[in-house]
């Protein structure tokens, strides 16, 4: 009698488990958007992949301005760099939209930019996301590039202030100069 009922109770349990729909997340939806943007990007002939040396990942580049240098800086090198970093709020509609009541909706979210100032910041290599850090490593002094980072070479699924987790990050940056 007892094995009889725990095989019953163990069953229910199981079908109650399954039988519970799993509704979808704010999370769940931002993070299939995002993955599936950079997909698009990753498909696109415009860009080149570069895998991340920590083996997480890859990001996908491409040139805007190629430079006359030909040094590269290592991962412990410190870089002045300009650049401007963004994501989309919305990656099926433009940058700026109207909604349906006439608003215009500013969809593009720069979180980091030098543009203000136009001043290079100086940095370590290492001391950035991995993919920021991924891209510099690849650059010539001079160069200035377009670079997508899928989440797990930027800020997982944890985020950064307002950067949500899973965002998929934007960056045109220039590489001005490698400091010794």
């Amino acid at each position: 009698m007892k094995l009889k009922l725990s095989l019953f109770l163990s069953l229910f349990a199981i079908i109650l488990l399954y039988s519970c729909d799993k509704e979808e997340t704010f999370d769940d939806r931002w993070k299939l958007d995002n993955e599936a943007q950079f997909a698009k990007i990753s498909s696109s002939s415009e860009y080149t992949k570069i895998n991340s040396a920590s083996g997480r990942g890859y990001i996908m580049y491409k040139v805007l301005e190629s430079g006359e240098s030909e040094n590269s800086p290592y991962f412990t090198d410190v870089v002045r760099v300009r650049y401007t970093g963004w994501y989309k709020i919305d990656w099926a509609k433009a940058d700026k939209y109207n909604d349906d009541k006439g608003n215009v909706i500013t969809n593009k979210k720069v979180f980091d930019t030098t543009s203000l100032s136009n001043a290079p910041r100086s940095f370590k290599v290492n001391g950035v996301v991995d993919g920021f850090s991924t891209a510099l490593q690849h650059m010539k002094e001079g160069d200035k590039w377009e670079i997508w980072i899928p989440s797990d070479l930027a800020y997982g699924d944890t985020g950064s202030g307002d950067i949500p987790g899973y965002t998929t990050l934007v960056f045109e940056i220039e590489l001005v100069e490698i400091v010794e």
